[in-house]
């Protein structure tokens, strides 16, 4: 009997019908999966989280390790496949096998959904813990000379859910029910943002809470690995707390942190404001002006120095407030510092849009705390992937680009008795950069 192969038809082509036919054999379409997988090597990531979780399960009985599990979830998250259910289609994919160190034929298949949901839903408090510091060792590990400078950047991102998960509440800010997620980034020198914190919080709390937490957790890793070094604080008016105040300044951290306008800030930025509007009207053109005033809310211990800019433009005023404890720098600079902090929002953007770290669908609240640091996990390996291609047209390029330029490419995977081959596209036309990359992932750390 004649077996039909089901036929896609295209239209025509210099008077040839063009005619598809899913019968390529074992193709995959992520390629640069193996890269992926070369970046968690270099780094060790996976093989760290994994050494944080305590297996429950009998060991006769278990046919996906922790290390295989993690592996499969993060490189999915990285290929653009966020979903468990993902796992469904993806178990038999030949490379995806292969990189996580299966035969891609021989070996038995990857973790199906059920069993990677019942993998995020194992972990307690303690665990998840651990898993955190994972971060923060890794950034800490990859700059063996010591920075002279750490700069934190903490920024809340809402997470909005559609469902019965444990701790989702109304906000009116953001007008929906959802997680407030806390996202934290730390730059060595002159080095890029790099993740170090990424906690879950419910819905309903203030855009700074638990900030000290965090703050107490990075800076005493950072303060023993590097004891020199200056460690500032960035972040947005939700940080602009009397008790991050008071901590970073009994801790000699510094800090800059934008202050939203009120009454009495307004009326001490008049005289400054009145003579930018009388620049604008003499020359028709913006004006902005830096200086810096004492001020002291009610609920603040002392008066702090606050950097106020003094901007009015054709449309009206625009002033802007600083609070600060650095005591080294002008108001221009300090400004000029703080605005720097508006690249976080594009990493942000990655985790959350690229990465689609907002798939926080279980009812456990612990178990979306774990999905968030798979995600981040994710984040992670694009980064290490971003910095092996300084110097190239991807240097600056978002995880969503790498992804798309990068790692969907056609691939066939053929097992032989010695060797796994994967068929790359000839046509590909990054190949260079694929070369590059490789070397620079292999290459000793310095």
């Amino acid at each position: 009997m004649t077996e039909c192969i089901s036929q896609l038809q295209f239209g025509f082509l210099s008077r040839k019908q063009i005619v598809g036919r899913f019968d390529g054999g074992r193709v995959s379409s992520d390629g640069g999966a193996v890269l992926v997988a070369e970046a968690d090597r270099r780094l060790g990531l996976t093989d760290q989280l994994a050494g944080c979780l305590n297996d429950p399960r009998q060991p006769a009985k278990v046919r996906q390790s922790l290390p295989d599990l993690l592996r499969q979830r993060i490189y999915q998250i990285a290929l653009g496949y966020e979903d468990c259910n993902d796992a469904d289609t993806l178990a038999s994919d030949p490379l995806l096998k292969a990189c996580i160190g299966r035969y891609p034929d021989s070996a038995p298949d990857l973790a199906s959904q059920p069993t990677l949901s019942r993998f995020e839903n194992a972990w307690d408090k303690k665990a998840l813990y651990r898993l955190a510091q994972v971060f923060v060792q890794g950034f800490i590990q990859a700059h063996p000379k010591a920075p002279r400078q750490i700069v934190l950047d903490l920024d809340a991102t809402d997470d909005p859910t559609h469902g019965q998960q444990e701790l989702t509440f109304f906000h009116g800010y953001y007008d929906t029910y959802c997680y407030l997620p806390l996202l934290g980034f730390a730059q060595a020198d002159d080095g890029p943002q790099e993740l170090v914190a990424a906690v879950l919080r419910p819905g309903n709390v203030h855009a700074g809470h638990g900030t000290v937490a965090i703050l107490k957790r990075l800076v005493a890793a950072f303060g023993e690995a590097w004891p020199k070094a200056r460690i500032v604080l960035r972040g947005d008016s939700g940080l602009a707390l009397p008790a991050v105040y008071d901590w970073c300044e009994d801790h000699d951290v510094t800090y800059v942190i934008s202050l939203a306008k009120n009454p009495r800030l307004v009326a001490l930025a008049e005289p400054f404001l009145q003579a930018a509007r009388d620049e604008v009207a003499r020359t028709g053109h913006k004006a902005r002006h830096f200086h810096e005033v004492r001020y002291a809310a009610d609920s603040w211990r002392h008066e702090r120095r606050v950097i106020l800019k003094a901007e009015v433009t054709p449309q009206g005023d625009n002033p802007r407030f600083v609070v600060t404890n650095d005591a080294r720098r002008t108001p221009a600079e300090l400004y000029h510092f703080y605005t720097q902090r508006g690249d976080v929002e594009n990493r942000i953007k990655e985790v959350k849009l690229d990465l689609k770290a907002d798939r926080t669908s279980c009812h456990r609240f612990l178990a979306n705390q774990f999905r968030l640091l798979l995600h981040a996990a994710a984040f992670v390996l694009m980064s290490a992937l971003r910095d092996g291609l300084h110097g190239t047209e991807l240097a600056a390029a978002q995880a969503c680009t790498i992804r798309l330029k990068l790692l969907k490419v056609g691939v066939r995977v053929r097992e032989t008795a010695r060797r796994v081959w994967l068929h790359l596209s000839s046509a590909y036309p990054l190949q260079p950069l694929w070369f590059l990359l490789l070397s620079r992932l292999r290459a000793p750390c310095t």
